[in-house]
């Protein structure tokens, strides 16, 4: 199946630079998302408009990426969304959410999907806004070898890598494993840089420093300088960040698995959210371990 026709769902941080990617690589992208004018800038570059997610079934293939594992639900799952509107005249055969979403959920939208001969494959990623932008995202999806070939061509425009981890859900699984990482090696980069800050050093040449050593990570090497300028605007949203905490552990819970990295970086992020921070980056995490550290105060 080769998909020339993209009903794209969802323009949000990540979703609006993804569907460009498409656009400029020669795919026709139809888009959706529930305020037109956040869909704008895409239009103007030529993509078309969804008056509904319906209408996304009549595109050749179909991919989300919009909040929460409830907008998933609604948009492809209910009886206004993308499945119920696939019948045997649709040229839909082929469903790709990116959402980071709940593995069971993925399961649910492939048994739905595979009822009504269409294909479908969980496929979360990890990059940020940057990767998003620059078309260097990794990719981890859940599904089977057919499908992640027929999305292969969409998948190489969006990222750098496109591994099938499982059956369905264990795209979303692999995220969650990725989250957990992030979790707990964001607290690091916070804390890391406040000591700088408190030892008088000069932070930024720190950074050099470190960076290029065995502390190195994406986290320190792309948010660390955000957060050494005071910029705290999302590449990715603290309630979004918070949203996927809350179903890794919840998915360990289940697995009698105690995460106590993991449930840190929960609460430390509640304090975030607390202090009016559920829309900054996920780099707004320094602010509040500085008022932690700092008795309340702020040393900047």
């Amino acid at each position: 199946m080769a998909a020339k026709r993209i009903g794209w769902i969802g323009t949000g941080v990540m979703g609006q630079s993804m569907a460009a990617r498409l656009l400029a690589g020669g795919f026709d992208v139809a888009v959706h998302t529930r305020t037109r004018d956040k869909a704008q800038p895409l239009l103007d570059r030529g993509a078309r408009w969804l008056d509904s997610v319906a209408d996304a079934a009549g595109e050749d293939a179909v991919v989300s990426m919009v909040g929460y594992p409830a907008d998933v639900e609604e948009v492809l799952l209910s009886e206004r969304g993308v499945i119920a509107a696939i019948d045997d005249g649709s040229p839909c055969r082929l469903i790709i959410d990116m959402t980071t979403s709940t593995p069971s959920l993925a399961v649910e939208i492939a048994e739905a999907a595979a009822a009504r001969g269409v294909m479908a494959l969980d496929a979360p990623v990890s990059g940020g806004d940057v990767g998003a932008r620059d078309g260097t995202l990794s990719i981890m999806v859940g599904g089977d070898s057919a499908a992640l070939a027929a999305a292969v061509p969409i998948f190489d425009l969006l990222g750098k890598q496109a591994l099938l981890q499982g059956g369905p859900g264990a795209g979303q699984h692999t995220k969650m494993v990725n989250q957990t990482l992030i979790a707990s090696a964001i607290i690091g980069v916070c804390e890391g840089l406040l000591y700088a800050r408190r030892a008088g050093l000069d932070c930024e040449q720190v950074l050099a420093s470190v960076a290029g050593g065995a502390a190195g990570s994406w986290s320190l090497s792309n948010l660390g300088p955000r957060i050494l300028r005071g910029d705290f605007d999302p590449g990715f949203f603290v309630e979004h960040f918070v949203k996927d905490m809350e179903i890794a552990l919840e998915e360990a819970r289940r697995m009698e698995l105690e995460l106590p990295g993991l449930t840190l970086a929960r609460s430390l992020y509640g304090e975030v959210i607390r202090r009016g921070g559920a829309r900054l980056g996920t780099q707004a995490l320094y602010g509040a371990i500085e008022a932690i550290a700092s008795g309340g105060g702020d040393d900047r």
